[in-house]
């Protein structure tokens, strides 16, 4: 389980492609190796991948077809900065909301305005996920836990992020166009899901 409180932003230095399968290297800082070991779970860009080896401080990962058909980890360059996020412990602290590292779709930037002090990010979705992208409610970017605006319509949602968010995170450098890992909040999700059930029983 992850939490949605990305730890650092770090860049890619080795992409090694296989026939539906590719090998992401990240430089990780010493810290963020402390107790580290294969099979251990990293949240890159959001999405969960399991460690698959270490070599001081450069962590690899493979990643399979199926997430790199549904995420943004396929458009990856070497030198592409990514957000990340160590598994969260029992007793830690929840700073965001529970997330599963499980990617749903990717959203695409509409537009960025920065009035002072604030950035607001509007986001183009698949119609099919409408029900599910609440105002205020709960939603994952890029791994990033945030609170969605108070508008979402004609397959548009927007967040605002502060500067420390900015920062931290490789929302600092989005452009336009970039394509982001979507991942809605799961208790949204079984909320929703719950209730069509109940109206297709009634209807039936």
């Amino acid at each position: 389980m992850f939490t949605g409180i990305i730890q650092d932003k770090r860049p890619v230095v080795e992409l090694i492609e296989k026939k539906d399968l590719v090998t992401l290297k990240l430089e990780l800082t010493p810290a963020q190796c402390e107790g580290l070991q294969p099979g251990a779970s990293i949240a890159v860009n959001g999405v969960c991948l399991t460690v698959t080896g270490i070599d001081n401080a450069v962590v690899s990962f493979d990643i399979m077809m199926e997430t790199l058909r549904v995420t943004n980890l396929k458009f990856l360059q070497v030198g592409s900065l990514v957000n990340m996020e160590r598994a969260a412990r029992f007793g830690d602290e929840i700073g965001g909301h529970p997330l599963s590292g499980h990617i749903h779709d990717r959203v695409e930037i509409e537009s960025i305005e920065r009035p002072e002090n604030n950035c607001i990010i509007t986001f183009r979705f698949d119609p099919q996920w409408h029900d599910y992208l609440q105002p205020k409610g709960y939603v994952a970017l890029n791994g990033a836990s945030l609170t969605i605006g108070e508008t979402v319509d004609d397959g548009r949602f927007c967040v605002y992020l502060i500067p420390e968010t900015l920062s931290i995170t490789t929302f600092g450098e989005a452009k336009v166009g970039d394509k982001v890992n979507l991942e809605i909040d799961s208790q949204t999700q079984a909320i929703v899901n719950t209730v069509r059930r109940m109206m297709a029983k009634d209807q039936a």
